[in-house]
């Protein structure tokens, strides 16, 4: 699959990268008190794969960091902690079907397809409400989420964002887009 094009800020180096992501890891270790950058540093060293995925999630102002969720999850689980919504994916509908059945004014693309073809997914409501307790997150923009099939099929999908101390789990139509609400993504790596 070809890889959806989101505007960049800058093109980063591997190094770059690394330090950006070192300096933010120390600077929030309420994230991942359990882990050490070094042990992190090495693993995604070893996935070069994954360091197109970490490029694209930084260049496009996810602010990546590593997060331990509740979940029961091998390796490191990395997600967009950016305190909006990343900046340089907005304006975005859902997923493709939406896209292709937008009639006129389409965006330039779709989260759920932009983020498979970085090798990330876009957060699940139960994660995006987790990272709330890190947060709060997305206090003047909104993130889609992944939607159920049963609403997916209905042409509905689901964002969230956080308002007046909690935080909210919306829903509006797939091609619908605004210049508030991107995506936030995970890389797991392994």
């Amino acid at each position: 699959m070809a890889k959806k094009q989101a505007p960049k800020k800058q093109e980063l180096t591997v190094d770059e990268l690394l330090q950006t992501m070192s300096s933010r890891f120390q600077l929030h270790l309420n994230r991942h008190p359990k882990s050490k950058w070094k042990d992190v540093e090495s693993l995604i060293k070893s996935n070069e794969e994954k360091l197109d995925a970490l490029l694209w999630m930084e260049s496009t102002g996810g602010e990546p960091d590593v997060v331990e969720l509740d979940k029961k999850e091998k390796g490191i689980v990395i997600i967009d902690c950016s305190p909006e919504s990343p900046v340089h994916r907005r304006s975005l509908c859902y997923d493709d079907r939406a896209l292709e059945e937008r009639k006129e004014f389409k965006p330039t693309g779709s989260a759920v397809d932009m983020a498979i073809s970085y090798g990330t997914q876009v957060l699940d409501e139960s994660t995006y409400l987790m990272l709330q307790q890190f947060g709060p997150f997305d206090q003047k923009t909104s993130s889609w989420i992944l939607t159920p099939d049963s609403i997916r099929k209905q042409g509905g999908a689901l964002f969230g964002d956080h308002r007046f101390g909690r935080t909210f789990i919306y829903h509006n139509g797939a091609s619908s887009y605004y210049a508030g609400r991107a995506f936030r993504v995970q890389l797991t790596i392994v």
